[in-house]
């Protein structure tokens, strides 16, 4: 079969074509005759398969567009029904492109029973204590376990020769102290899961924050400060000021709020200056202020006396 026998032609049927009341039928059969609007045009999808468009009157559907394909038989005038649907339009409003629930969490987004599964791979953490402290069954550490245990703790290998494994006492006692370092977990924080959550707490309540810029001090110096262990302990601590901003949050020691423990008092109101009585010198005082054309330095009470 040659090429040009497979290519599908992109003019449209004739009789499909002119079948604009057939096919608009069929959309109002579909939706009623409310929501069919005006005729909008065709499209060919083939060999004598022809869809017509038309407005869709829904309100919901703005841009919308009733799609009504038709068709026919070879060598056939009658023009049938192929399928009657509701598509959207170069225009029309729809839904965002679907987004995997993974990429659309955010933070705050968890409600009380909510699950959050990790990933196995997840670079955020890493393997916790994992036995690596034991001495390997062939190494002379274990053979000088094996001379010292007496018996006790020693596997048999199939072929025949004894293995020392340490003591359950010891596994115990490595156990413990991982536990205590906080390593007693299946995966701890990775440090590419240290740095995320360090720049989480830096951007929000880090020292370039207005909060910080403002402030008489930094954490580094507040009372308030609880100090946290690992390797953050460095960078980060925890406030305890239940009148700052940042109350039982993670907070870089860079930053700083109006609330510092050693933030400056406020000053005491002032105490004002006892009354001095000046029994030296003469005050003058006008005993008729109500006059016309005087003054207080024109009268004095010895020229009022000299005139009386």
């Amino acid at each position: 079969m040659s090429a040009a026998t497979t290519t599908r032609s992109r003019t449209p049927d004739r009789q499909c074509a002119e079948a604009v009341e057939f096919a608009r039928g069929a959309a109002v059969q579909a939706a009623g005759e409310s929501a069919v609007g005006d005729h909008l045009g065709v499209d060919t999808d083939g060999d004598r398969v022809v869809t017509h468009f038309f407005a869709t009157r829904e309100r919901a559907y703005k841009g919308w567009r009733w799609a009504v394909t038709v068709t026919r038989a070879a060598r056939s005038k009658q023009v049938t029904l192929d399928e009657t649907v509701l598509l959207p339009g170069p225009d029309a409003l729809v839904a965002p492109q679907w987004v995997p629930w993974s990429e659309r969490l955010r933070p705050g987004d968890m409600g009380p029973g909510d699950l959050l599964p990790t990933e196995s791979d997840d670079l955020r953490l890493e393997p916790g204590y994992s036995g690596e402290d034991e001495p390997a069954p062939n190494s002379v550490l274990a053979e000088d376990q094996l001379s010292g245990l007496a018996g006790e703790d020693v596997a048999v290998e199939p072929s025949g020769k004894e293995t020392a494994v340490a003591p359950s006492n010891e596994r115990a006692e490595i156990g413990a102290v991982a536990q205590e370092l906080g390593m007693g977990r299946a995966r701890v924080l990775s440090r590419l899961g240290l740095n995320l959550a360090a720049d989480r707490w830096e951007k929000e309540y880090g020292a370039h924050t207005p909060m910080a810029q403002a402030a008489p001090a930094s954490c580094a110096t507040c009372g308030f400060l609880v100090p946290i262990a690992g390797s953050l302990s460095q960078a980060f601590g925890i406030c305890s000021n239940e009148f700052g901003p940042a109350d039982g949050r993670i907070v870089s020691l860079g930053y700083g709020c109006g609330g510092h423990s050693e933030a400056a008092v406020m000053p005491a109101p002032q105490v004002p200056a006892p009354p001095v009585l000046d029994e030296l010198s003469l005050e003058p005082l006008p005993l008729h202020p109500d006059r016309a054309g005087g003054s207080v330095e024109e009268s004095t009470p010895a020229e009022e006396l000299g005139h009386s």
